[in-house]
């Protein structure tokens, strides 16, 4: 018989270990022979990626510790190894070199730079016999946002690396026609991001290898590119959205385009990896595809797009191949975390990985809703009510609501099992995952609700959530708490600063001063050196906007008790807007908490992190919303 015990104060069998073990997960899949390989993040192991490969009973390493398969290409990383010619290439994060495992053990192709990881490559393919493809990227100057980069060719012996093209700022590797006379890439340049608008570029290949002039056969400055394949020697594949949407597109080397399969379905994604992959050729005009993160098969016959396996509700772009007649990739579901799968088309899954035993009933059902803003603009939530066969509230008592908000901007939640956010609702805490204006997965238009208006429609999307939710009496209104990373961290920071709707919130490595996050005014990286163009407005016309809406100007007007995270080496968000933040609030008698982890990037990958941070979230709401949080130590909050 369930206990009565206040929500919150439930104890769980979900522990915070459990949560880090299950951290990182596979990524980075493909298949080599006949064999399924891919990346896998260990948080037991100071975070490091190993690469693995499945093998009758279970999984072998490919690569012994200490080597981190894993690269800083646009800081966010690119595809970090292939099979080429017979041989192993991949990225080492310590020095972000490319090596080879030869047969007397494993050998850099690249030299040292002068400075460490001033030179880095990702995105790694195989090329012409004898070399990998790769985009190179070199610190230039003294900022974050002084890079250059270029396509090179980088031989297996490790006697030459040569540039092959550099016609764009930012850059995917070069594919190589079947007849190997043609190379495919696509590119952008500043201010625009990936999902704004990339030009795909095709350029001769000659005898020697080199490439001639590129022309530009799709795309432009409103119509993104997220995926391009050869098809034949004449005609590729890609993933584009000049109607809106990215389906799936024929391009001809003459210039023609043809959308293969017209639907109103995201078959693409934002391109924050490059190698990620959304669909692959099944042959006889058949696609596998990843619609807004479910599998399908795209018929070309019909314009039919026919899900597959649709218990797994959650696809990874970064491992999804053909294998052994069917599907191979980093799949999860409602029930079930993320996993290596194989999928047969007729939708029999098969698990490549053990699955843990996770205890059932402790795991929250995640429920699809949508909401309307008082604007009539619709916002759709995944939903994780408390769920804990043990114990249950009080009669007419509410939950306390997490309000959990996606990085990005252009994220987007998907259904599925999240152990992080099982700790919260097998504890009583519900979690409501808000896929606000300017997420992925629901066409360009609702993307681009956001453009210029970053902290506004992120922020105001959010509170219509929370308080649909409290008037439909699932949520207690007085014990709201708003919660994310990056991105997410950002609105969290500016939903405190701007409204009075949360008690609380977490803010994980954040971005905090808008004008600070620019290659113009600030120091953050060149990837997203310029992506508050867009976000938020071009400089210095849009400067008091900048000030508006930074939380780091609006931190008198903090609404409750507020709890910081961030990695010490973070390249992205940088500790020092945090740093900033936190010295401001001293001595002002809010009660806060500052973690520092020494050793993490952006995102926390180490298991003793992990642990560490979702604990002291724990305890930081039980304090502030007023319940007991047993099983856990008690988080000193300053005033």
């Amino acid at each position: 018989m369930s206990r009565i015990s206040p929500y919150g104060t439930w104890s769980s069998p979900i522990t915070a270990a459990e949560v880090a073990a299950a951290g990182g997960g596979p990524q980075w899949l493909d298949v080599v022979g006949d064999e399924v390989w891919w990346a896998e993040a260990r948080p037991g192991e100071q975070g490091r990626v190993a690469l693995v490969r499945a093998v009758p009973g279970g999984t072998e390493d490919v690569l012994p510790a200490p080597w981190n398969v894993r690269n800083r290409l646009h800081e966010y990383g690119g595809r970090p190894w292939a099979f080429v010619d017979g041989v192993v290439v991949f990225t080492h994060w310590a020095d972000q070199r490319v090596y080879a495992v030869s047969e007397t053990g494993v050998v850099p192709l690249t030299p040292e730079p002068a400075q460490p990881q001033s030179v880095r490559y990702g995105d790694l393919r195989a090329g012409r016999t004898g070399e990998v493809f790769a985009v190179r990227e070199r610190s230039t100057g003294p900022r974050p946002a002084d890079i250059e980069r270029e396509l090179v060719a980088i031989a297996l012996d490790g006697g030459s690396e040569r540039v092959l093209a550099a016609s764009h700022h930012f850059l995917t590797v070069p594919k190589l026609s079947p007849d190997g006379r043609h190379a495919a890439w696509f590119g952008w340049d500043h201010p625009a991001m990936p999902w704004d608008g990339t030009e795909l570029c095709v350029a001769p290949v000659a005898e020697d290898g080199t490439f001639g002039p590129h022309r530009v056969v799709a795309g432009g400055a409103d119509v993104s590119v997220c995926q391009v394949e050869w098809e034949t020697p004449e005609t590729l594949l890609a993933l584009l959205d000049p109607g809106g949407w990215w389906n799936l597109h024929r391009i001809g080397l003459d210039g023609s385009l043809t959308n293969v399969a017209p639907v109103e379905r995201e078959l693409g994604g934002p391109l924050w990896k490059t190698g990620s992959r959304w669909f692959v050729p099944l042959g006889g005009g058949r696609h596998a595809v990843l619609a807004s993160g479910r599998l399908a098969v795209l018929d070309e016959a019909d314009g039919s797009v026919t899900p597959v396996a649709e218990e797994l509700t959650a696809w990874s772009s970064t491992g999804f191949a053909v294998h052994d007649g069917g599907i191979a990739g980093v799949a999860g579901g409602p029930v079930r975390e993320a996993a290596v799968v194989h999928v047969s088309l007729e939708g029999a899954v098969t698990d490549l990985t053990p699955q843990p035993e996770l205890p059932a009933a402790f795991l929250p059902v995640p429920e699809e809703r949508v909401f309307t803003t008082t604007a009539g603009e619709t916002v759709p939530v995944v939903l994780y009510r408390p769920a804990n066969p043990d114990f249950a509230a009080p009669e007419g008592e509410l939950p306390p609501l997490l309000v959990h908000v996606h990085g990005g901007p252009t994220g987007q939640h998907l259904p599925m099992l999240d152990l992080e956010l099982a700790y919260f609702t097998s504890r009583g805490i519900a979690v409501a995952a808000v896929n606000y204006g300017g997420s992925t997965g629901f066409g360009r238009a609702y993307r681009e609700r956001l453009r210029e208006q970053w902290g506004v429609v992120d922020v105001a999307d959010c509170v219509a959530v929370a308080e649909a939710l409290v008037a439909a009496g699932l949520a207690d209104g007085d014990r709201l708490a708003v919660r994310g990373g990056s991105a997410g961290g950002f609105t969290a920071a500016a939903s405190l600063t701007t409204t009075k709707t949360y008690r609380a919130g977490t803010v994980m490595y954040p971005v905090l001063d808008l004008a600070g996050w620019t290659g113009t005014e600030g120091d953050t990286h060149d990837f997203e050196s310029r992506y508050l163009d867009g976000l938020v407005g071009p400089l210095p016309a849009a400067r008091q906007r900048y000030v508006e809406r930074s939380p780091l100007a609006n931190s008198a007007s903090l609404a409750g008790p507020v709890l910081f995270q961030q990695g010490l080496e973070d390249r992205i968000c940088p500790p020092e807007q945090a740093d900033r933040f936190v010295a401001g609030l001293a001595g002002r008698g809010i009660p806060y908490a500052y973690q520092r982890f020494p050793g993490e990037q952006h995102g926390f990958r180490q298991a003793a992190t992990i642990v560490a941070a979702l604990e002291a979230e724990l305890s930081f709401y039980g304090q502030v919303l007023g319940f007991e949080t047993p099983g856990v130590a008690r988080l000193e909050l300053s005033r």
